[in-house]
């Protein structure tokens, strides 16, 4: 079924995606049975403020939610000849029932609801335009809200459609005040709140939620839309009494959001709907105006390089919607098709299930000079930006789809290294907490090597700079910080082999020396230092640098070797851990390591493997996410693939709890140990980088 549906998306995909016949591809993805079930479904997610999510089987069930769990209130309803029904939220205090909801899907760039009752049925799709080959659009902060409404009954029906958000969206927290305001354009009616303090940029940390910038909604002129500023209670009594939209707007502003809450509504009337769908798009939107700081500069947004204005992309926005609708159509049906053939009907799930994470886990800016930064945050595990250990789980998804991207996330650890302010022969760890990249704040930062990671992050940076240029077929972009990343590699030579006592990527594991699965991404990296300098015509230095990989491999096997299996650490016999670096060596054919070790290590994880995952190391039995995708693809076969891939599937069906999925939990309960809707989970898509 799933195979068929791949080839009926691709085929619909190549049709024209009008207002009209929107609803095609939706159409053929209705008898879909997901069989993974999306610990919590995408809606609005753009970047770590702007990020809107359902955390249940149903839109109907649950309020909406940032992704720190603080709500985020998107509500709909909806009236069929006079009767109310709730189609997004839960709004107890009105007892209006729920509309039935018959499916659920989730694709790479769009989420799709389905809902029937009293004869019509209504299609809901949240659509966010973020491909890679268009950087503009993929930065602009704006996703459509699209209803499709038809009759299934063979009789006609007179529908009203109501939507609201709450000015949640703008504040960190509800006593915060906030204002209210009605804009237009020639074409668009547009409603805007804000915070009335607006401190750009100052407020930073883990558990934050944006409070300067503007949160928008449009709608066409021509639609038939009728949009208000009001307190929630005056708002949905009269749509659900009346079908209507308040008479006035509200204009007691400032004033607190959790004061008589603040709405922004929007009322579709539509003409007698019979077998014909009837289309209604609504653009939501969120101007943070600046969106980073970096080395004491306010960065602007990306989208927002040539002086482009809030009204003006939300204008073109409106006009591109039937383009950007047949564009994702195709975009998720190829991607979700090569994801197939790639690692199975599962694994393109997965993949849909962590895109939109992925890229909303980050902001794309860009300095004074043009050149852009790519900056993820760590949601629930520090709340730093530009973490080095962060952007290496998560390259394969731009390394796949879009390398500019991926150098993009490189930029900021490099300028700073560049600078002068880092002071240590190795590479650092972060920038600062996210929005504010103005120095490492983790461990030591800039002052002393406590909790430094050197080995980890000179390593993470010089398989990526290597993987970029593979890429790009040469290495100009390392080389214009080739003095900094020498030094790394110059250090990965005299400490990498046997680390010292130290943190890894997996630092909430804590210090480990003698490390082998660090050791492993120590000797990766020096044999992809290599061949950027033999990229650049370095090749005394590319000899001397292979020559110590290869050395450095032949003693790894023999320190490492337990047997039936390689150890955790050198000096500790009897323990095991998963060595996910070791896929670079395959994927970049470096043949380092002896194709016997994978497959000795990969046996071996079958005997220890759980329920819901394979443990990270015999420590304990919690696991990652991320590096089982890696060590799954260790395999040359599908079958052994498989065989780790399939506990990861039950984690994604069972885990809890339901919060934007998390990749670090117990693979014996599939319960979440901490970290939430985290960039990391691009790194699933490395399987997508064998060739």
């Amino acid at each position: 079924m799933y195979r068929f549906l791949i080839f009926m998306l691709f085929c619909f995909a190549t049709l024209p995606a009008s207002a009209q016949d929107f609803n095609a591809s939706a159409d053929t993805l209705r008898a879909q049975t997901e069989s993974l079930r999306a610990p919590a479904v995408p809606l609005v997610v753009h970047d770590p403020y702007f990020s809107i999510w359902s955390a249940g089987d149903t839109l109907n069930g649950q309020m909406t939610t940032h992704w720190t769990g603080q709500i985020h209130c998107l509500t709909n309803f909806v009236k069929i000849d006079g009767r109310n029904f709730s189609v997004m939220g839960k709004i107890n205090f009105f007892n209006v029932p729920n509309m039935t909801q018959k499916s659920l899907t989730i694709l790479p760039t769009r989420t799709i609801y389905v809902f029937e009752e009293a004869g019509v049925e209504l299609t809901l799709t949240f659509m966010t335009p973020c491909m890679m080959d268009d950087l503009m659009v993929y930065s602009r902060p704006i996703s459509y809200i699209t209803w499709s409404v038809r009759a299934v009954d063979g009789k006609k029906h007179d529908v009203k459609i109501y939507y609201d958000n709450s000015a949640e969206l703008c504040v960190h927290s509800i006593d915060q005040p906030v204002c209210g305001k009605r804009m237009e354009t020639v074409t668009l009616d547009i409603l805007r709140f804000g915070s009335a303090t607006q401190n750009i940029l100052a407020r930073a940390g883990d558990n934050v939620r944006i409070d300067w910038g503007y949160q928008f909604i449009a709608s066409q002129k021509d639609s038939g839309a009728k949009m208000c500023l009001t307190d929630d209670e005056t708002a949905r009594k009269t749509f659900l009494d009346f079908g209507n939209v308040a008479e006035v707007d509200d204009t007691d502003f400032p004033r607190p959001c959790q004061d008589r809450w603040p709405v922004m509504t929007c009322v579709f009337d539509l003409p007698t709907v019979g077998e014909t769908t009837e289309n209604r798009m609504l653009m939501i939107a969120y101007d943070d105006e600046y969106c980073l700081e970096f080395l004491g500069q306010k960065l602007r947004p990306y989208w927002r390089k040539d002086g482009a204005e809030v009204k003006e992309i939300l204008s073109a926005a409106a006009t591109e919607y039937d383009e950007l609708s047949e564009k994702c159509a195709k975009f998720d049906a190829k991607l979700m098709a090569d994801c197939v053939a790639r690692g199975g009907e599962k694994y393109a799930q997965l993949c849909a299930i962590a895109y939109r994470q992925a890229v909303g886990a980050h902001k794309l800016a860009v300095l004074p000079n043009g050149e852009m930064l790519l900056v993820s945050k760590e949601h629930f595990s520090g709340g730093f930006g530009a973490t080095v250990d962060v952007l290496y789980p998560t390259a394969p998804i731009f390394l796949y789809l879009n390398n500019e991207l991926l150098k993009a996330t490189l930029t900021p650890a490099l300028e700073y290294a560049q600078s002068g302010r880092w002071p240590f022969p190795y590479a650092p760890h972060d920038l600062g907490y996210y929005p504010q990249l103005n120095g490492q704040t983790y461990g030591g930062g800039e002052k002393s090597e406590d909790r430094q990671m050197p080995v980890e992050e000179s390593g993470n940076m010089l398989i990526l700079l290597y993987a970029a240029a593979e890429r790009d077929g040469n290495a100009d972009y390392a080389a214009r910080y080739w003095e900094i990343v020498t030094k790394w590699a110059e250090f990965l030579l005299e400490k990498g082999l046997d680390p010292e006592n130290q943190l890894c990527t997996d630092d909430f594991a804590g210090h480990l020396a003698h490390n082998c699965n660090l050791s492993v991404k120590a000797i990766v990296a020096l044999a992809c230092y290599s061949r950027l300098c033999e990229m650049l015509g370095k090749t005394e230095d590319a000899q001397k640098y292979r020559s110590a990989a290869e050395s450095f491999a032949k003693e790894w096997e023999k320190m490492a070797n337990n047997g039936d299996h390689y150890r955790l650490a050198f000096d500790q016999p009897g323990t095991w851990s998963m060595k996910y670096n070791l896929v670079w060596d395959k994927l970049y054919d470096l043949k380092l390591f002896s194709p016997e070790i994978v497959k000795k290590e990969l046996a071996y994880y079958k005997t220890v493997q759980n329920e819901y995952g394979l443990p990270l190391d015999n420590r304990s039995d919690y696991t990652k996410l991320d590096w089982q995708v890696w060590t799954a693809t260790l395999a040359d076969n599908r079958k052994d693939f498989d065989a780790i891939m399939e506990s990861v599937y039950s984690f994604v069906n069972a885990t809890s709890p339901r919060v934007p999925m998390t990749d670090w939990y117990y693979s014996s309960t599939a319960k979440r140990c901490s970290f939430t809707g985290r960039s990391v989970v691009g790194g699933v898509f490395i399987k997508m980088l064998e060739k």
